[in-house]
């Protein structure tokens, strides 16, 4: 019995043994063996953070930096990790309502409750100071850098562009944004944001029992670099587009001038303009609601938007059209009396110019050899068979010269234009009209409506003598040497060459003995044309065209100032000044220069 007592003992005390050794050997294999278990407590201690590159460089032609980044800090929020707070504290310290703060992580924990969210943007350095000290009272939170655009010069700003904060539909378009990240909205940061904005990386780091980052985990092998975003050169000339919205001061309208043989637009002028700076930090929106509020309408492109009566610029387009059709010859004459071109009771006012050709109408901008010419376009019945052809005809010259399109180049925003097409004529006047119903068009009036940088274009294929290159803003990526060639192909228009050094001629004599005596610059041949454009709400508008040096253009710059009145009086002084500064680097007419900044046209 005695035995059988002591084999039962060793038999349970084995049994126990061996449960005991299972045990172990389970405790090792999870403990040791299995790394999940301490991947899970580590989990806790570790902060994935995302980081932000900094934005490319925007430079201007000749190197002038243009934007530039500084140094921001956004405030994230993890819901999952939020424990209890000072909630007044945080108000105080980022100058918030409670409700505000509650708002705000009610909108993060239905983003995500493991994911950060923004919670406050762009914090001030002395703000990121002061909450790094005391990470430990607020668990969940954490600052992470970010960088912020800034403008060395309060300049350009329509056509640099603003970067803001995403909206849903940048989320849904871009798997790349997450709702608290930067976008270009507009100007050059949105033609180029993906090459602007670099690469995002990602970072792992340990976070102590306080709330504060110690260290990178596992040595940061696991972390992702951040590939700053790439660097552009602009086609700006920054020096001409100060100097022009200096002049520009205190009038409304826009100004245009492009190189020619590029297609580089040399600056791009809306006034009134607005400092980019206000659209950058945490004053944007209040600025924002300033801006769109303002009756000015400083946010609206005049140079790429507004659609205006071009006046007696748009006699050169048709004046070379005239030429191409045969309808006139460098020689013809027309003659200019009885107070202007006579439409039965209706005359549409000249100045009794005597008899003229084409270089001696655009010298004086007839009104009556241009409406005859536009007529005599629509009328001729040798080469067209009714007047929808013919004006189909005329349209498609138009188009050839960069009107009746968007350029589609790296202009957000950019419009076309309106000038109606035959259809709509034949609507308006039930299939019974002709070229004398039209005719305004033929002087720049009527229903013709063209933006500034068309008008600026229809300058560079004169001065080409035939072709453009679409007008772009961007010369170089990534090194200054790296042209932009996407934007580099001539397109030709409809216009055989011959006819524009005819055109370019008459443009010349408006300069030495017309209408557009203001605008020449003692040692550079200058040509130009005026336009005095229609104004249904108010005084008509000043426009002036100009080409320079006129036998091998550097700058074609198309002027309009709102309200401005006859072409000479404002748009062509304005025009010429910039010209002088761009080939000169200085101007001499410094009397001139003066009264123009400081004239004031309401």
């Amino acid at each position: 019995m005695a035995q059988n007592n002591s084999n039962r003992y060793y038999i349970i005390l084995g049994a126990l043994g061996l449960l005991l050794a299972l045990y172990t050997f389970h405790l090792f294999r999870l403990q040791v063996l299995n790394k999940s278990w301490k991947t899970k407590a580590e989990e806790n201690a570790i902060r994935e953070k995302t980081i932000h590159p900094a934005r490319g460089f925007i430079y201007d032609r000749n190197d002038s930096l243009l934007v530039y980044n500084d140094a921001a800090y956004d405030l994230m929020v993890v819901p999952k990790e939020l424990r209890n707070f000072d909630t007044s504290e945080l108000c105080r310290v980022l100058d918030m309502e409670i409700v505000d703060v509650r708002k705000k992580i009610e909108k993060a924990k239905k983003y995500s409750g493991s994911v950060p969210s923004l919670f406050k943007q762009q914090i001030s350095k002395e703000d990121y100071g002061y909450l790094q000290e005391k990470m430990s009272e607020f668990p969940g939170f954490f600052v992470q850098e970010r960088t912020l655009r800034t403008y060395p010069q309060p300049i350009a700003a329509h056509i640099l562009g603003y970067v803001s904060e995403v909206d849903d539909q940048d989320v849904e378009n871009d798997s790349y944004y997450r709702m608290g990240d930067y976008i270009g909205k507009s100007g050059i940061e949105k033609a180029y944001e993906p090459v602007l904005r670099g690469v995002k990386g990602k970072q792992k780091v340990l976070v102590d029992v306080h709330n504060r980052e110690v260290g990178p985990y596992n040595n940061g092998e696991d972390d992702v670099v951040a590939v700053p975003g790439t660097s552009i050169w602009s086609t700006l000339d920054m020096q001409l587009q100060r100097y022009g919205e200096e002049l520009m001061s205190g009038k409304r309208g826009a100004i245009v001038a492009i190189e020619p043989k590029t297609g580089e637009i040399l600056c791009l002028i809306s006034s009134p303009n607005y400092d980019p700076n206000l659209l950058v930090g945490t004053a944007r929106p209040k600025n924002y609601g300033k801006l769109v509020a303002d009756p000015e309408k400083p946010l609206f492109n005049r140079a790429l938007q507004a659609a205006y009566p071009p006046g007696s610029t748009f006699k050169l387009a048709n004046g070379l059209i005239a030429l191409q059709d045969h309808i006139i010859t460098p020689s013809s004459v027309y003659s200019c009396s009885g107070g202007g071109y006579h439409l039965g009771s209706h005359v549409v006012h000249c100045h009794n110019c005597g008899s003229l050709n084409i270089y001696s109408a655009i010298q004086r901008s007839c009104n009556t050899f241009f409406c005859r010419a536009y007529y005599n376009i629509l009328s001729n019945r040798v080469k067209y068979k009714n007047i929808d052809e013919a004006y189909t005809a005329w349209l498609d010259y138009m188009s050839s010269m960069g009107f009746l399109q968007q350029f589609n180049t790296d202009l957000p925003y950019e419009l076309k234009g309106r000038i109606p097409t035959a259809e709509y004529f034949d609507k308006k006047y039930n299939n019974s009209w002709n070229g004398n119903t039209v005719v305004s068009m033929g002087i720049g009036q009527g229903e013709a409506a063209v933006t500034p940088l068309q008008m600026a274009n229809m300058l560079a294929v004169i001065a080409n003598k035939g072709y453009y290159i679409r007008p772009h803003v961007v010369r170089a990526i990534g090194k200054k040497d790296s042209l932009n060639t996407q934007f580099s192909e001539k397109v030709y228009s409809k216009i055989e060459p011959r006819h524009f050094e005819t055109v370019l001629q008459g443009m010349r004599q408006v300069v030495t003995a017309g209408t557009g005596r203001g605008a020449a610059i003692p040692g550079i041949e200058v040509a130009g044309k005026t336009g005095t454009a229609q104004n249904p709400h108010g005084r008509d508008h000043s426009v002036f065209a100009l080409i320079a040096p006129a036998n091998d253009p550097e700058i074609v710059i198309f002027c309009l100032v709102e309200n401005g009145g006859f072409g000479a009086t404002v748009a062509c002084p304005i025009a010429s000044l910039m010209a002088e500064f761009y080939l000169n680097r200085k101007v001499e007419r410094t009397d001139l220069e003066q009264r123009m900044k400081e004239m004031k046209i309401k």
